[in-house]
């Protein structure tokens, strides 16, 4: 047995999250989740990571947990959590507040807390800002405003404006606000609100702060007509009394991150993304604004940048973006001269740190290797990777990884990841799962412990991930295929490259079946109403009825700018509703009642529609799971159904309720 052959050991396997260097680059911390006591939750907690070669070692431990980990300038380590304060009479727990843990050593100690949490923070030179949600009207009262809501059973809120969710949660009733102070002997002194009144100009905002500490660097939501927004750079002066200036804005462009302040404190990089219509794909590049003057030029040319990080020198950027299947890491001149890729392996870099002497710490994963940290030493124009000692186990995935290529109709290059269980073989053919991928501006090139192809290589299929038409790391040209043309040009990238993978000794071309979720559940839809080779379709999240979807999601104003006004001709056109009569293909639907990027009207619609349409179906509910399965035993529940909808109509096994649905 493995940990990928029972899922309740699946679920149990501890996985590294996230990695910080202190700024003298002698340590490095991550967070590690793992199960909680009870079995039915995640915690996570703070672990050492010696640079000598030594064991990891776990630093933090409460039944809250701990995540978020920033050093200071002095390397003492700030985390949040909702754990509670011992100092404090009755301390409030159900909100996340400030930790302290020494560099010194000893008990770590609360340094911050607000009425309604803290939500992230950021720290520079001897300052450390952090977002709070906080009530309107007057702030002294706001803790027993808050109580009295509680008190009172009352949850609503009242808009006046657009958004009002984002992904799984409300937005509201209190505004977010960046607040700043410095690291005392005790608590934060000088704690100040930056940015009284707001609004949702920092609803998911990203924030940094310049390496002297005086100055806040954060994305600004500007409120537009009709519903749109636009994201501006705006730098707020901390001992300025929070005066703010804007550092770059321009109409039909956002300025959004990961952001990046450079060593020398003169400059900040972000990403620049243009708003996209029906007819122009958005373009997305790495933007560097000087912060004296606001003037700004691009670099890293067609790279998407997902993670930025400055060199000690200030004269170039490394940065993390997709690149046909894998995410390497590219130093980027700052002049904006082309980029050089220093990762030559297959895998996925994430959690780059920058050593002052220019040695890279990094998170490195891939298709077929949980997250693990390494060691990047450059070497002119190249690196050289070392692993390093985890906290978490290391998995061997039961199969082989291989790729595949096929030329679509239009003759674009399409490929794909292959998963082939161990076994399989021309006189042993393994069936064969067609996994789509979400975005649908997104790529199949790393570990996922949600869509883990690994989970159905130990129950002896084989796993194929394609990157067709809108999947990044390809060129512009490769999202232009699809751009606002979702179903069709998709649709014939994913059954060439699926014929492809066909022709692979080994693979049962008798025995498919298409799967996925989000923008993959769209396509899985798509799917089944445009052809019957596969015996059976799994649709996770999905988009049914294209219209219906624009205007319930949590920003429709993005999606809008793709396909149009609400009833133009795309709506009707790319909607898989369309062709409900034309399914016979067996489906499980699958949705929770938490997504707000999909809502579940999507997949009350299509579970109505089929069973109005005698379809062969099966709907597996989530009441309390968003667009993803979170909680582990929720996670138990979903393989073990979608295995079990397999076997029944891939493999010819009679149907077996899960045990654990019992």
């Amino acid at each position: 047995m493995t940990s990928f052959s029972d899922m309740h050991d699946y679920v149990g396997v501890p996985r590294l999250t996230s990695l910080r260097l202190s700024p003298d680059g002698g340590r490095l911390v991550g967070v590690v989740q793992a199960l909680n006591p009870d079995g039915k939750s995640y915690g996570t907690a703070l672990w050492e990571i010696p640079l000598d070669g030594r064991r990891p070692y776990r630093l933090t431990r409460s039944l809250k947990g701990e995540a978020g980990a920033e050093f200071t300038a002095e390397g003492d380590v700030l985390f949040g959590s909702r754990r509670p304060d011992p100092t404090v009479k009755d301390p409030d727990d159900e909100v996340s507040a400030l930790w302290l843990l020494p560099a010194a050593g000893g008990e770590a100690r609360q340094v911050a807390s607000r009425p309604g949490g803290i939500d992230g923070f950021a720290t520079g030179g001897p300052t450390v800002v952090f977002a709070s949600g906080v009530l309107p009207g007057d702030e002294s009262t706001e803790a027993e405003r808050r109580k009295a809501r509680k008190d009172a059973g009352i949850s609503a809120i009242l808009h006046e404006g657009y958004p009002v969710r984002y992904w799984d949660h409300d937005l509201g009733p209190g505004e977010t606000r960046l607040f700043a102070g410095t690291v005392g002997e005790d608590r934060l002194a000088d704690v100040r609100d930056l940015t009284p009144e707001p609004g949702k100009a920092l609803t998911n905002a990203s924030y940094e702060v310049t390496p002297d500490g005086a100055t806040a660097i954060a994305t600004w939501a500007a409120v537009l007509p009709g519903g749109e927004l636009r994201s501006d750079l705006v730098a707020i002066e901390i001992a300025g009394g929070g005066a703010r200036r804007v550092l770059a804005s321009e109409d039909g462009h956002d300025f959004e991150g990961p952001l990046a302040v450079s060593p020398d404190g003169r400059r900040v990089a972000c990403v620049r993304s243009s708003h996209a219509d029906t007819r122009t794909i958005p373009e997305v590049t790495l933007w560097i604004v000087d912060l004296a003057t606001g003037e700004g030029h691009a670099a890293g040319g067609e790279l998407w940048p997902s993670e930025i990080r400055w060199a000690p020198d200030s004269a170039s950027l490394y940065v993390v973006a997709d690149h046909r299947g894998r995410r390497p890491v590219f130093r980027v001149p700052a002049d904006g001269s082309e980029p050089v890729r220093l990762t030559a392996d297959d895998a996925a870099y994430s959690a780059v740190n920058v050593a002052p002497g220019g040695t890279l710490y990094a998170l490195r994963s891939g298709v077929d290797r949980a997250a693990g940290p390494v060691r990047i030493t450059l070497e002119g124009a190249a690196g050289t990777v070392e692993e390093l000692a985890s906290p978490a186990p290391e998995l061997e995935p039961p199969g082989t990884l291989t790729e595949v290529t096929a030329t679509a109709d239009d003759g674009a290059e399409i490929r794909a990841w292959l998963v082939l269980p161990e076994g399989a073989s021309a006189d042993n053919p393994a069936p064969l799962l067609l996994w789509v991928h979400g975005g649908p501006l997104s790529s199949w090139n790393d570990w996922s412990w949600r869509w883990n192809p690994w989970i159905m290589a130990a129950h002896g299929y084989a796993v194929l991930l394609p990157d067709p038409c809108l999947s990044t790391g390809y060129g512009p040209e490769m999202i232009r295929r699809g751009w606002a043309n979702w179903g069709p040009r998709t649709h014939a990238d994913l059954m060439a490259i699926t014929d492809a993978a066909l022709e692979v000794p080994g693979i049962d071309p008798g025995r498919t079946a298409a799967m996925g979720g989000s923008f993959g559940g769209y396509m899985a839809n798509w799917i089944a109403g445009h052809t019957d080779r596969f015996r059976a379709i799994v649709t996770h999240a999905s988009l049914w009825h294209l219209e219906q979807f624009a205007g319930t999601t949590d920003a429709s104003m993005y999606w809008q700018r793709e396909f149009g006004e609400p009833g133009g001709e795309l709506y009707d056109t790319l909607s898989p509703h369309r062709s409900l009569e034309k399914i016979t293909t067996p489906m499980l639907v699958i949705h929770g009642d938490k997504d707000y990027r999909v809502p579940i009207g999507e997949g009350l619609r299509l579970w109505w529609d089929l069973q109005r349409s005698g379809v062969e179906a099966k709907f597996l509910y989530f009441p309390d799971e968003n667009h993803w399965v979170l909680k582990p035993g929720n996670a138990v529940v979903w393989y073990e159904t979608v295995l079990a909808f397999l076997a029944q109509h891939v493999l010819g096994q009679e149907w077996k309720r899960p045990e654990s649905l019992s």
